[in-house]
C-alpha cells in the first residue's frame, strides 16, 4: 500500500475514533448534569413534604398556577361532598393488590372545594359512593401533599363517577362549585376515618433515575472507541507500506 494511502487510512481512523470519543464523553457528562438536577428536584421536594403545613387558601392565593404547587405541604378544613365521589380506578396498593383510589370534593369555607385523593379501596369497589369508605359527615381538616391533575379534558356536562387519571377540569365541569386547580393526596385528617378503608397510599420513593448508570455507559463506549482505536493503530504500523 502506497504511503499516502496508508497515512490517508490512518488519519480518517483518527478522526473518527475521536469524534465517537467526544459525543460520547459529551453524553456522559450530559447524564451526570441530569444526575444532579434530579438530586435537586428530589432534594426540594423532600424539603417541601417534610417541612410544616401551610393554608391551603393561603397556597392557592399565592400561587401563579399549579406548577408552583405541586408537592406542597398543606392543610385544609371542610367538608366532604360524598356525593360528588369519583373513583380513580386501575391504581394498586402493591403487586398484589389491585384496587382503586377514592376522589372526594372537600367543600371549604369560601364555598369552592379541592379534590382529595383519600386513598386505596378493593378492586370490587367501583361505583361510588362507597358506603365501606364513606368520609365523617361532620367538618374535617386533612392535611397531605398537592399534585398537579395527571389529564386535562373538556368539561363534563354529567356527574364523573370514574376515571382512569386525575382530571380536575372534566370533574368539575360538572359540580355545583369551583375547583382547586390541584388535588391533595391524604396524609392525615381529623377527625379520623372509621373502619380500615380507604387505606392511605404511601408516597412513591423518590429515586434517582437511570442518568448514572446512562453516564458509565457512554464513557465505557467512549473507552471501547479509544482502544479499538489503539488496537487498530498498533496493527496498521505493523503492516509495512509498499510503493
Amino acid at each position: 500500500m502506497p504511503r499516502f494511502l496508508f497515512a490517508s487510512r490512518w488519519i480518517k481512523l483518527a478522526v473518527l475514533a475521536l469524534l465517537v470519543t467526544g459525543v460520547c464523553i459529551r453524553l456522559g457528562f450530559w447524564q451526570l448534569s441530569r444526575l444532579q438536577e434530579r438530586r435537586a428536584y428530589n432534594s426540594s421536594i423532600t424539603s417541601a413534604m417534610n417541612g410544616p403545613a401551610e393554608e391551603l387558601i393561603q397556597e392557592l392565593g399565592g400561587s401563579s398556577g399549579p406548577a408552583t404547587l405541586t408537592y406542597r405541604k398543606v392543610w385544609a378544613s371542610g367538608t366532604f361532598d360524598a356525593a360528588h365521589e369519583v373513583i380513580l380506578f386501575g391504581r394498586s396498593m402493591s403487586a398484589e393488590e389491585p384496587g382503586n383510589h377514592v376522589l372526594t370534593p372537600l367543600v371549604l369555607d369560601d364555598g369552592s372545594a379541592i379534590l382529595v385523593d383519600r386513598g386505596w379501596v378493593p378492586l370490587s369497589m367501583e361505583v361510588p359512593p362507597i358506603d365501606e369508605a364513606a368520609p365523617p359527615s361532620q367538618r374535617v381538616r386533612v392535611t397531605g401533599l398537592l399534585y398537579a391533575a395527571e389529564a386535562s379534558g373538556e368539561p363534563a356536562s354529567q356527574a364523573i363517577t370514574s376515571l382512569p387519571d386525575v382530571d380536575i377540569t372534566r370533574i368539575g365541569g360538572a359540580l355545583p362549585y369551583p375547583l382547586a386547580p390541584v388535588y391533595l393526596r391524604l396524609q392525615s385528617q381529623s377527625p379520623p376515618q372509621e373502619g380500615e378503608l380507604p387505606r392511605l397510599e404511601p408516597l412513591p420513593p423518590l429515586d434517582e433515575g437511570p442518568h448514572l448508570n446512562y453516564a458509565i455507559q457512554w464513557f465505557i463506549f467512549a473507552s471501547i472507541s479509544l482502544i479499538g482505536f489503539a488496537v487498530l493503530t498498533v496493527r496498521e504500523s505493523g503492516r509495512r507500506p509498499g510503493s
